[in-house]
């Protein structure tokens, strides 16, 4: 008994055993953040690039879409990839509608007159229209992208397995031609 308490041979294997899983996890943890990182900035590109292409007349959203989707597909490759584009008569109307806050609780209440910014005839939090736009407007186009962690081990620490990212961008139309505006009026619905 007393030679087995003094042997040491096998130490560094059960060293190494108890070592390995705790690097493991650090390894793969660190990885997966590194993906994120890196769909993170593919996405911010792919989404800058569809900003500029989608400022000239007769853009082809649905291509510019396309080539956006392509693009994360190709290094995250089941993704979820939603694009969406809302258009404002200008950047200074990117902002919910203002509104008489009659009883002072800084929320928007059925009888309180408000500015109808985008003619729709009701109180919007967003009143952006949804698509492109026209000559002039300025768009906010919007990517998300959901997919799969690479590894499962996000959940010892909490995280989600599903990762969800997104991008945007601003742009202004080019003015090919008049920009039409609806009528702003003050309505008290």
């Amino acid at each position: 008994m007393q030679s087995l308490r003094h042997d040491a041979r096998g130490a560094t294997l059960i060293e190494f055993a108890i070592l390995l899983p705790v690097l493991m996890a650090l390894l793969m943890g660190l990885m997966d953040i590194a993906y994120q990182a890196y769909i993170q900035a593919v996405l911010e590109g792919a989404v800058q690039k569809a900003g500029r292409d989608a400022t000239i007349e007769a853009a082809d959203t649905g291509t510019i879409d396309s080539r956006v989707v392509t693009s994360i597909r190709r290094v995250a490759g089941n993704a979820t990839v939603t694009p969406s584009r809302l258009s404002y008569a200008s950047f200074g109307t990117i902002k919910p509608e203002s509104f008489t806050d009659t009883n002072g609780n800084s929320r928007y209440d059925a009888g309180e007159c408000f500015t109808d910014i985008n003619g729709n005839g009701r109180w919007d939090s967003d009143p952006g229209i949804a698509g492109q736009g026209n000559a002039s407007d300025v768009t906010v186009y919007k990517v998300t992208v959901s997919y799969l962690r690479l590894f499962p081990v996000a959940g010892l620490i909490g995280w989600s397995n599903q990762v969800t990212l997104s991008a945007s961008t601003r742009f202004k139309n080019q003015p090919y031609s008049t920009q039409s505006v609806p009528t702003q009026q003050v309505l008290c619905k």
